[in-house]
């Protein structure tokens, strides 16, 4: 049978390929996003109860109104500002899904999208599904700070969509107000849209404060800001995310999201909902949590010859490996190598690049039980210590 292939150059996720690989080789997996701890009881039981209480069958398309009022409520409280849960929040297949809605409903063919390696894989592959064309610019090592200039020199008329993410994925970086207001000064008066990714927007370290697109009255204006509960509850498995857009915006986004998932699970909305109704303010311990870890393991590996700047934002960690023996291999083989002799999953940064740099880099999650975080830590030491390491 022959069918044309669409993204002839992007096959299985490098995300499900290490997965894969942890689960045959038995080791820690500390390179796919996801905790490995149990969520709230609460959260198990609310969801039971939405199924007892037969909220079993299609939501609406929107999303149940109890859970985008949660939404409303939520977004004053964080960012000051109350968006109409009516007209401006859809409720979504995760983040990823209002991602995809929100590309497809922007992007026609020929047109140019902004992304910023390294860069969310899930990008790339939806805009060339739109007829679109990515254009990316590279975040350099070590700061991993956007220069606006260079963005300033890529922007045609042609360019359509800024994808934006913070805190950042996979660089554990965070923005501040200077870069919202040089993308708000890059696309005033042209007919630009921005694609807020701001999934990890209550993981920020440090004393930070994230800085959302829905902070500055006029990107809030121009854009679509994006968000999961999967992060914020600790429940990837839940798949409920949620877009942020002006009405117009929104409706264009419903229309591809109609016809592509149509609607979210109604119990899991319901009891997200009745969770956030209990614990309105459930988000705030987050960041504190997530900083806990990550300190954790900062100091465990702290002397090891692995180099960890702290992480700004995000549940990820980078390590360095460029003062050990297998400085000189590409991070790809030091993946493989710390898979099949010290048992533990990481992930490559350069596999975020579509013209990957030569990198020394690796992303741990740290979204795991701190007896996790400890085994890592150990084993990440011997193998630094090994005579024999590789080099």
């Amino acid at each position: 049978m022959k069918f044309p292939d669409k993204l002839p150059h992007i096959g299985t996720t490098i995300f499900t390929r290490i997965s894969r690989r942890a689960q045959e080789l038995g080791a820690l997996n500390l390179g796919q996003g996801f905790p490995d701890y149990p969520i709230d009881p609460q959260l198990t039981g609310l969801v039971a109860a939405a199924m007892r209480d037969d909220h079993n069958q299609y939501a609406p398309m929107e999303g149940t109104m109890e859970l985008r009022e949660c939404i409303a409520r939520k977004l004053h409280e964080c960012y000051g500002w109350t968006p109409d849960p009516v007209s401006r929040i859809t409720i979504t297949l995760g983040a990823t899904e209002a991602l995809y809605s929100t590309i497809q409903a922007t992007v026609g063919r020929d047109d140019e999208v902004i992304i910023f390696d390294p860069a969310y894989d899930a990008y790339e592959p939806a805009v060339r599904l739109a007829g679109g064309h990515c254009v990316r610019i590279p975040l350099l090592p070590p700061a991993f700070r956007h220069d606006w200039d260079r963005v300033r020199a890529a922007l045609t008329d042609r360019t359509r969509l800024i994808i934006f993410n913070s805190p950042h994925n996979p660089t554990c970086t965070a923005a501040d107000a200077a870069d919202l207001q040089a993308l708000a000064d890059l696309i005033r008066d042209r007919d630009i849209l921005v694609l807020a990714d701001e999934v990890y927007e209550h993981v920020v370290f440090d004393g930070r404060r994230h800085a959302s697109v829905l902070s500055h009255p006029e990107l809030a204006e121009k854009s679509c800001a994006v968000f999961s509960f999967g992060k914020t509850l600790h429940a990837t498995g839940l798949r409920v995310g949620y877009a942020i857009a002006p009405a117009a915006l929104t409706r264009e986004i419903r229309k591809v999201h109609q016809f592509n998932t149509f609607s979210i699970a109604h119990p899991f909305q319901r009891a997200i909902a009745a969770y956030l109704e209990a614990k309105p303010q459930a988000w705030l311990e987050l960041s504190a949590f997530f900083e806990g870890k990550r300190n954790r393991l900062l100091s465990a590996l702290a002397g090891s010859g692995f180099a960890a700047p702290p992480a700004q934002g995000t549940y990820f960690q980078l390590i360095d490996y460029s003062a050990l023996p297998c400085a000189a291999l590409p991070d790809t083989e030091v993946v493989e190598l710390l898979l099949t002799e010290a048992g533990i999953a990481t992930i490559p940064l350069s596999a975020f690049y579509e013209s990957p740099l030569r990198l020394t880099v690796l992303r741990l999650c740290i979204a795991k039980q701190d007896e996790t975080l400890d085994e890592a830590a150990q084993r990440l030491r011997a193998f630094a210590a090994a005579p024999d390491s590789p080099g």
